[in-house]
């Protein structure tokens, strides 16, 4: 039978035209190499675009030393998948299976033809994102993690993972196939770990080391300035950085968690337009974080922003966690909202063990056949409710208020009512939280008759209320009194982007007065950038 590791290279087929390989010639060095020789080797920098001329090229597994199923390259193809775009590292080796002739272009020459030649760009792009389609269909590379049901630092690198679009396999313990691993690693079975190709473990593993170690980590000189620094990567903030890269601006994207903001965490959009049968807000992100590396724009992640100001030499200087910093000419604030917690004693310290704020594959996995709990009763908690009816023996909604038609879209709240696999509990709240390592029950009141009772569940999904992510701003521009950023006509600016501080912007869920929807971040992230680059570029002419 056919395996995705089989057909990884040769379906995966889209070929360069002449005048494509030519321009990769003038712009890159011809090299020979042996039979048995290694082109790349598993987590080295990828700083170069390779590109079989004549012989064949196999792709090597890092667990097991030897070729990914029967995956090799021959004339016309080429090395890589998406990290190439942002600069990561290789997540398979290669080696010449007899002598080859390549075409080595180094990374940033390869990028300079790709926007000269958008047919160029359009190919390899095709090519590499349906090579990581088929990498997390295949779920047999890249990081292996082992423990994820029993250490939150795992799980937290597991959901980095799966909202990133990162390959990973994850293990349980006692499973043979983590025992055996684990026994080749040399480390205890009982232990939760997160191993790197065949037997590189990582100690005190946090979802920044493994950012780092995969080449996402903030890839910004010191002394290097930026024409424009997003923080957030949310639809908003992507889409700031689409257009920031196509209008020619230098560009990065910063992202405490991972690429997709509270729309990273919606298991199914329906009401976007183009997508008839929906997209997850993942997916629909990582499509445009794809077009944003594209341009150049950079992005990094997991970073914290935790301070903003402004210098004589009016560059800004956006501080990160770490002691890190980075410089820009102007600033998007792009950070949008978080979900607020409830107060409730225990209940931060099951954040991750039982209490989600988020509703993707790698948060339902931990509740397959149990009854699990959404708490809100906007759009995202609708989503979230019919997604986990799928896996989960009953979802239970609870809904402070007395209908969803003031908060949620017709088509959504229509659909939860008629699901039988789904029950709304209005005006009914959770009060307290019972398990020790993980959760297992959670205490609810009925508010009018003051009725309680315990609910047994592994999983409470807590989507209510909003709270904007704009600590970090330290007075820089003026904000209204729930928190959101001000701006256009309300801090007297004709623009409706721009804050009270000139240089700096505001889009998307974080802007005071905007329209809490996936499409209108995106509107709001495009259309910023013609205001950015007017005033990048009068700091240029000044």
């Amino acid at each position: 039978m056919e395996t995705i590791a089989d057909d990884l290279v040769t379906m995966v087929r889209v070929p360069l035209a002449d005048d494509h390989v030519a321009a990769m010639r003038d712009a890159g060095k011809c090299s020979w190499v042996e039979a048995g020789d290694w082109l790349v080797e598993q987590g080295a920098p990828i700083d170069r675009f390779w590109f079989v001329e004549s012989g064949e090229i196999e792709i090597i597994d890092p667990a097991s030393g030897e070729r990914y199923g029967q995956a090799t390259l021959g004339p016309g193809q080429y090395l890589g998948e998406i990290s190439f775009l942002n600069g990561g590292n290789h997540m398979l080796g290669a080696r010449a299976v007899c002598r080859s002739r390549m075409i080595g272009v180094p990374r940033s020459s390869m990028f300079e033809l790709m926007s000269r030649m958008p047919e160029l760009s359009d190919r390899i792009i095709t090519v590499f994102a349906a090579r990581r389609r088929r990498f997390l269909e295949a779920n047999d590379i890249g990081l292996t993690l082992i423990g994820a049901e029993a250490d939150r630092d795992v799980r937290q690198i597991e959901a980095l993972a799966h909202r990133s679009r990162l390959p990973v396999r994850s293990l349980a313990i006692g499973d043979p196939a983590a025992e055996q691993l684990s026994a080749m690693c040399g480390v205890s079975a009982e232990q939760a770990v997160v191993i790197v190709g065949k037997n590189q473990v990582v100690t005190d593993p946090t979802p920044r080391k493994i950012a780092d170690l995969l080449g996402l980590g903030l890839n910004v000189g010191r002394d290097e300035v930026i024409d424009v620094v997003i923080v957030g990567a949310g639809p908003a903030g992507v889409a700031a950085g689409v257009y920031a890269g196509a209008e020619g601006l230098v560009a990065l994207v910063i992202e405490s968690l991972a690429v997709g903001g509270q729309a990273g965490a919606s298991s199914r959009i329906e009401n976007y337009m183009g997508f008839m049968t929906g997209i997850s807000g993942a997916d629909l992100v990582w499509r445009g974080e794809v077009q944003a590396l594209k341009f150049g724009t950079r992005f990094t992640l997991p970073r914290r922003a935790v301070s903003l100001k402004q210098g004589a030499d009016k560059l800004f200087s956006v501080e990160l966690e770490e002691e890190r910093s980075v410089n820009a000419r102007a600033v998007i604030i792009a950070t949008g909202v978080q979900y607020r917690s409830l107060g409730i004693p225990n209940l931060d310290r099951l954040e991750g063990s039982g209490i989600f704020y988020a509703a993707t594959d790698s948060e339902s996995r931990w509740c397959r056949e149990t009854e699990v709990v959404v708490i809100g009763g906007g759009n995202s908690a609708g989503q979230a409710a019919m997604f986990l009816s799928r896996t989960s023996d009953h979802v239970h909604l609870f809904v402070r208020s007395t209908t969803l038609a003031l908060s949620m879209s017709d088509y959504l709240s229509r659909r939860l009512e008629s699901d039988p696999a789904i029950t709304i509990h209005y005006e009914t709240e959770m009060t307290g939280v019972h398990g020790k390592d993980y959760l297992a029950a959670i205490d609810v009141v009925h508010r009018p008759s003051g009725k309680m009772r315990q609910l047994k569940t592994r999983g409470v999904f807590i989507m209510v209320g909003a709270a904007p992510n704009t600590q970090w701003l330290n007075g820089c521009v003026e904000l209204d009194d729930k928190g959101y950023v001000l701006s256009g006509a309300e801090v007297g600016k004709s623009n409706a982007y721009e804050t009270s501080h000139d240089g700096i912007f505001v889009v998307g869920d974080v802007r005071s007065g905007s329209v809490k929807r996936v499409a209108s971040a995106v509107g709001e992230g495009s259309v910023v950038i013609s205001s950015v680059w007017q005033y990048v570029d009068s700091l240029r002419q000044s």
